[in-house]
């Protein structure tokens, strides 16, 4: 449902970030896209599709360029989604507790279903290298019954895998990590950024990390480094990065949510920081969950956002970085 409501852009006071430059168009609001359709997760963008979602029962929705909603794939069952170089959509499908490919032609291809022989838990957020090697989280969030990757003490994992374009699947993180969910490599593949979000437990981790990437697509526990720590609040989920390398991270709440209480400076919306961790700037984004955003546009200054099954846009100065149609 095309929608013209615009909703206001809240940020923390300029003084909190003198001399930074704007990160957001001056005079830039939040424009509502589509609610009711079910834009949970994602989003995706397409220069001829449009704007792909997860959520909705369970299917994928795509937000035409003319501002129309529709039903794209029935029953995907997805979380995170993201297009790879070629225009191919790469899928962490929850439900069916599996990574996949969709052509243009829309003939889907299971990349992974399990790894050593164990279902994932639910394969929740990804990101593409410049090799093309794909990183995936596979966190569980709600029941922990029927669980199948363990460590050789029993202990449930919530790690992180890559997919090699040969087809190989490797555990790069395992608990190392309490629930990993957002997760993105940086341009130059110096860098893996992990948010780390167990946000049903008090004393889950809710920050934000950085690892150096290795050449062979391991990372090197000794350079972990927390960029941001959300505390007691609800901690990051999905994050992006645009064409100056900064970082845009969902995360945060508005309202309490048991265990959690919002804190003043820990809102749901989009927190904005510099490759060392520095919080720039701050979008408020009124409704809960805020879970993840993607860059889009013909210019790819748009950041598109799903939050409480809401798709928001908003101007930004700076292109987003994306591998298709093409990267920055």
């Amino acid at each position: 449902m095309r929608c013209l409501i615009l909703a206001c852009l809240i940020l923390i006071p300029a003084s909190t970030f003198a001399q930074e430059p704007a990160i957001f168009e001056p005079g830039a609001k939040l424009k509502v896209e589509a609610e009711g359709e079910g834009a949970g997760e994602g989003p995706a963008w397409h220069p001829k599709l449009g704007v792909l979602t997860s959520g909705n029962n369970g299917h994928i929705s795509r937000l035409d360029l003319t501002g129309k909603a529709s039903i794209w794939r029935k029953n995907a069952g997805t979380n995170g989604l993201l297009f790879d170089k070629l225009g191919n959509l790469v899928a962490c499908e929850s439900a069916a507790r599996r990574v996949t490919r969709t052509d243009a032609d829309g003939k889907v291809a299971v990349l992974t279903d399990n790894y050593m022989g164990k279902r994932y838990n639910n394969p929740n957020d990804l990101t593409i290298d410049s090799k093309g090697r794909i990183y995936f989280t596979d966190p569980r969030y709600g029941p922990r019954d029927g669980m199948e990757i363990r460590d050789d003490k029993g202990q449930t994992i919530e790690g992180v895998y890559r997919i090699d374009p040969d087809g190989k699947t490797t555990r790069i993180i395992g608990r190392e990590l309490d629930r990993s969910n957002g997760v993105l490599v940086s341009a130059d593949d110096k860098f893996l950024y992990v948010a780390d979000n167990n946000n049903t437990s008090l004393t889950g981790s809710r920050k934000l990390f950085r690892f150096d990437l290795k050449a062979d697509g391991t990372v090197a526990f000794a350079s972990k480094k927390t960029l941001y720590n959300w505390g007691l609040g609800r901690g990051p989920d999905g994050l992006k990065q645009d064409a100056q390398g900064r970082l845009y991270v969902a995360g945060g709440l508005n309202k309490p949510s048991p265990p959690f209480e919002p804190a003043k400076d820990k809102k749901g919306g989009i927190y904005v920081f510099s490759l060392e961790g520095k919080l720039l700037t701050f979008l408020n984004v009124p409704r809960d969950e805020v879970t993840n955003c993607a860059f889009g546009g013909t210019d790819l200054r748009t950041l598109y956002i799903t939050g409480g099954g809401t798709l928001y846009s908003i101007r930004t100065t700076t292109p987003g970085r994306v591998l298709f149609p093409n990267a920055k």
